[in-house]
């Protein structure tokens, strides 16, 4: 490297590349053998230590610098509406399917396998998170495209494959398959009831299943999947809206001509920037219907049950990322006579991150673990993947973004910087919260699922109970939780986001002081729910009553 002809360069910190992503979390190593995921770890190190190379870390800043165009027409002006990628993105995509994780929580009946895959989309996600979008969807879609047993058939191999197939053909020549996901509309965002796509039949009656879909999404992700999952309303035989539907959409008919998906623009994001999203026109797009007729929203939120617990565990990742890249970054940085990770204030932040990070990790594993229990019969597991999914969605992704913020303040000028890693962690956790609906949304549905399942709700309060024996502060919350969600339906609206708030706050603090070291568990419950909490900031809090060198040893060995 040339020298400069002014100074020399010192006290200057490259963020941390090379390093093997499960090695260095002891936490997630405990959680996976406390889950019963013994039989796939050795291939989650592998994993882990090929995806922590540096070579990976530099993949993930090209993928989001050089981001994704729209390729209307080819040269003799023939539609093509193909998005092209910047060979980074398929190299990271590559990486992830060939671990086998898109379908291993269907594929597998091995114990542990859903604790296995949570880990792997939480590793993978520490260092990019664009491409864990169509990840996402592709592994949500399964459990929907089971239930057709013809579409199944022709599908099954494809979604199955841990072989990358990049290519765009029909759905017959593809190795590999991905799906997305086509809800949301202009009109309505999140309210999908307020779609007004038709979906028309091409046989009378009905025959078949084929339908053709016109009208237009609004978040059309991620355009270039070789299907879509889309919502539709049903036209009547006066031609009127009906009830909706949902329908399968391939990019190409089974003709092997284009179908009429029409992409009229790629959003502009403020994160997520390696992935594409976009706008579409249905010019009487051909699809089947999956499902009975008027049953496309309960069809399509079975699929977001599960996009939301991705969001959970990709926000952690992004935490995690957060904590290790600034707590690495102060222990070589020096200011002021002594390195920053040495300096009583910074280690108070630094803390306070690891603290943050290890709690949401903790909930998204044991969510995790929930999805397979449930599968078993489980009711209280039941009760954890259908109250607390949207709970955690709605606190962990909330507290990615103001954490990666703090990241940035650890970093100085140079984590505000587009080439920073924590610059891209900034920009990429806000849409973890907005993506399968927002934090009003995530806080109305766990009251809806409270309501409609009481017993659930006693299952879930009654664990939590359990769990916070012996601790007086969480005994308490516990207690005032119960009350407070006792009352009528009407007054518990406005109070929503504090009940949902202290819900994952409890659970977070119930499971650190079940499954982490007692550092961990008092200063989660010191910081958050005792006399120290509502500090407004991070590291706002006295931390005599802390073993802040043990917490920091335990979220990245020295």
């Amino acid at each position: 490297m040339q020298a400069l002809d002014t100074h020399d360069v010192f006290n200057q910190v490259d963020e941390l590349t090379d390093i093997n992503l499960l090695q260095s979390d002891m936490a997630l190593q405990e959680a996976l053998q406390r889950q019963q995921a013994q039989a796939f770890t050795p291939a989650l190190d592998r994993f882990s230590q090929q995806l922590g190379q540096k070579a990976n870390w530099e993949h993930a800043e090209l993928a989001n610098r050089h981001t994704p165009e729209l390729q209307r027409f080819d040269a003799r002006g023939r539609v093509l509406d193909a998005v092209e990628f910047h060979p980074s993105w398929h190299s990271l995509m590559a990486l992830y399917r060939e671990q086998g994780l898109i379908s291993l929580p269907f594929e597998s009946a091995d114990k542990g396998r859903w604790s296995a895959w949570a880990a792997g989309f939480y590793l993978h996600g520490q260092v990019e998170q664009g491409t864990l979008c169509p990840a996402t969807m592709t592994t949500a879609a399964i459990p929907v495209l089971q239930k057709e047993p013809q579409l199944w058939s022709q599908l099954q191999s494809k979604l199955y494959s841990h072989e990358y197939d990049a290519r765009d053909v029909p759905l017959s020549q593809k190795k590999s398959i991905w799906i997305g996901m086509g809800m949301t509309e202009k009109q309505g965002g999140s309210d999908v009831r307020a779609n007004t796509t038709l979906a028309r039949p091409v046989h009378e009656g009905g025959r078949g299943g084929e339908y053709l879909l016109r009208g237009h999404k609004w978040f059309f992700s991620a355009p270039m999947c070789d299907a879509h999952l889309v919502v539709a309303r049903m036209a009547a035989p006066n031609g009127e809206p009906g009830g909706h539907a949902c329908f399968f959409v391939p990019r190409w008919r089974p003709d092997g001509s284009k179908n009429q998906v029409r992409v009229q623009r790629l959003k502009d994001k403020v994160g997520n920037r390696s992935n594409s999203s976009s706008e579409v026109e249905l010019q009487d797009a051909w699809g089947i219907l999956m499902g009975e007729e008027g049953r496309g929203i309960p069809t399509i939120i079975e699929m977001a049950s599960y996009t939301r617990l991705n969001c959970v565990l990709g926000s952690a990742a992004i935490l995690r990322t957060a904590t290790v890249q600034s707590i690495a970054y102060a222990r070589q940085r020096s200011a002021f006579g002594k390195t920053l990770s040495n300096q009583p204030l910074m280690r108070c932040v630094l803390a306070d991150l690891a603290l943050e990070s290890e709690a949401s990790m903790q909930l998204g594993m044991h969510l995790a673990q929930a999805y397979e229990r449930e599968a078993e019969g489980d009711l209280l597991a039941r009760a954890w993947k259908r109250i607390m999914t949207p709970a955690a969605k709605f606190w962990v992704c909330k507290r990615s973004v103001e954490i990666t913020g703090e990241a940035m303040e650890v970093f100085g000028g140079n984590g505000y910087v587009q080439e920073s890693i924590v610059s891209r962690l900034f920009r990429e956790a806000p849409v973890n919260s907005i993506w399968e609906g927002s934090g009003n949304v995530m806080c109305l549905d766990v009251l809806r699922a409270m309501g409609r399942d009481p017993d659930a709700t006693r299952l879930l309060l009654q664990d939590l109970v359990y769990m916070a024996a012996g601790e007086p502060t969480l005994t308490r919350l516990a207690q005032s939780l119960a009350q407070r969600l006792s009352a009528a339906p009407d007054a518990l609206e406005p109070q929503a986001r504090r009940l949902v708030q202290d819900l994952a706050l409890l659970a977070q603090a119930c499971l650190l002081r079940k499954h982490a070291p007692g550092y961990m568990a008092d200063g989660f419950i010191h910081t958050r729910l005792g006399e120290q909490s509502g500090a407004m900031v991070v590291g706002a809090f006295n931390s005599a009553a802390l073993d802040l060198s043990a917490i920091l040893q335990r979220a990245l060995p020295a």
